[in-house]
C-alpha cells in the first residue's frame, strides 16, 4: 500500500481499529515463549527502530476511544 494511502486510511475510525486489532494479534503472537526465544536479525531491528524514530501522523490526543 502506498503511504499516502495508507494514511488515508489510518484517519479513519475503521482504519484506525484495523490498525489497532493488528497490533494486539502481533503482540499476542509475540508474547509466546516459543516465538520470543527466537533471534532477531539485525536488519529487522534497524528496520524497526528507523520506524520508531519517526514522528506520529497526527497528534495522538485527537483518538477517540
Amino acid at each position: 500500500m502506498r503511504p499516502e494511502r495508507q494514511h488515508q486510511t489510518w484517519r479513519s475510525e475503521a482504519g484506525s481499529r484495523l490498525w489497532l486489532s493488528g497490533l494486539i494479534a502481533a503482540m499476542e503472537y509475540a508474547e509466546q515463549p516459543e516465538i520470543r526465544r527466537e533471534p532477531i536479525g539485525t536488519e529487522t531491528l534497524a528496520q524497526l527502530r528507523a520506524h520508531l524514530a519517526l514522528a506520529a501522523p497526527f497528534p495522538l490526543s485527537t483518538l477517540r476511544h
